[in-house]
């Protein structure tokens, strides 16, 4: 991909999506989803703060835009950071293997392009999942009126941190095995999973308690 995905309108990145370049891909769209996620909360915030009793929260919701602010910024980033990783990847794996040397210079740049295509969705998924937190957290608090955005942002936020799990899953079997990556980024995905489905439920279920 020639243009980088933040200089391409909505309907472009799409078709982007929609086309067989291998960029961007899953994790970018992950990036993407946790970027809105993020998005959506500081909308709620903005509304809610208009209310005349918001200054009872006014701590809190200040707390939630700030950090929604730096979490949509940073995942945006991520959007192009992915796609840059996983292009370095596709580039090394086409480098010339004639040679034993050209071979191992092929082997140690596929293996430094994996890492980064193993961090960059790890980092994602860590970042969704503190934008999660920030939905959970304004749930009960942000406006009535605005309520089921606060639901959207946590399901986006969700579906982003299962997304870039999913990409950083399918780049460790091609880390070396002794490359401790391997272990620590599969270890904390699975820290970032464990009660997902349960705390999607509670957040319906706060949304849905407040839309009466």
């Amino acid at each position: 991909m020639d243009t980088r995905p933040s200089d391409l309108t909505v309907s472009a990145f799409i078709e982007e999506l929609a086309s067989d370049a291998p960029t961007p891909g899953g994790g970018s769209a992950s990036a993407l989803a946790g970027a809105m996620g993020a998005a959506l909360v500081q909308m709620v915030v903005a509304l809610t703060t208009r209310r005349a009793d918001a200054v009872e929260v006014e701590d809190d919701l200040r707390e939630l835009e700030l950090a929604a602010a730096g979490f949509q910024s940073e995942l945006l980033q991520l959007v192009e950071i992915d796609a840059a990783a996983y292009g370095s990847v596709i580039a090394a794996r086409r480098l010339p293997r004639e040679t034993e040397r050209e071979r191992e210079l092929r082997r140690a740049q596929i293996d430094a392009a994996v890492r980064e295509a193993t961090r960059s969705p790890l980092t994602i998924a860590d970042r969704a999942d503190a934008v999660l937190k920030l939905a959970e957290r304004l749930a009960p608090i942000g406006s009535r009126n605005a309520i089921s955005d606060a639901g959207v942002a946590g399901l986006l936020a969700a579906a982003a941190l299962r997304g870039a799990a999913l990409n950083v899953r399918i780049n460790l079997p091609s880390l070396p095995e002794d490359e401790p990556l391997r272990r620590d980024a599969g270890e904390r995905v699975d820290e970032l999973l464990i009660g997902l489905d349960e705390r999607e439920a509670a957040l319906r279920a706060a949304v849905a308690e407040r839309l009466g």
